[in-house]
């Protein structure tokens, strides 16, 4: 497969990601996930869960602001895992964690101030579900949820179940969603 360089700059930071067909985006950085990265903060010393990490640019980046000791990378896919673990040493932060799991089934760290993601929405919600889900009790109380999507209802509908509110920004067409937990437990049961 015919590997390419992307290069994009976030926050005053300047990742070179390498990336090839068969990866999430493989062209270019996903406006989505740029939309999402235009409306979420990264302050040093956060733990951050880069959640369905692709090629690497959410994880990289909080990695290169929040300490590389403080960012696992996770994703089910075996090509974006090996494409991440290159793209974090290609960017000076070759100690973040990047970790093959479905979803957090092989992530054992709790307590992350932020989860991103960008879950696969154009088929069922079975994959965001779980991410809402799981998500919310490996935060820290205070610690937030990002997502972006396209689709609006659902998602609202579900942070707001699990989370007990949501904000949604809109930024280039998308809906980035802001989810904090608030509470030790989900705000309704059976949902």
């Amino acid at each position: 497969m015919a590997r390419s360089l992307i290069a994009v700059e976030i926050m005053g930071q300047r990742l070179e990601l390498e990336t090839q067909p068969g990866l999430f985006s493989p062209g270019h950085a996903d406006r989505g996930t740029l939309a999402m990265l235009s409306c979420a903060r990264f302050e040093p010393g956060m733990r951050v869960m880069d959640l369905g990490c692709g090629c690497g640019i959410v994880g990289i980046l909080a990695a290169r602001i929040c300490g590389e000791e403080n960012v696992i990378l996770s994703d089910i896919d075996p090509l974006a895992v090996e494409t991440a673990r290159r793209n974090a040493a290609r960017n000076g932060v070759p100690g973040a964690r990047v970790v093959e799991s479905d979803g957090f089934s092989r992530v054992d760290a709790t307590g992350f101030d932020l989860i991103l993601s960008n879950p696969p929405y154009q088929s069922d919600f079975s994959v965001a579900k779980g991410f809402i889900e799981k998500g919310f009790n490996r935060l820290k109380p205070g610690g937030t949820l990002w997502m972006v999507t396209k689709r609006r209802e659902w998602y609202r509908n579900k942070l707001v179940a699990i989370f007990g509110g949501v904000r949604i920004h809109e930024a280039d067409g998308y809906f980035v969603f802001e989810a904090q937990r608030r509470s030790a437990h989900y705000a309704r049961r059976g949902r």
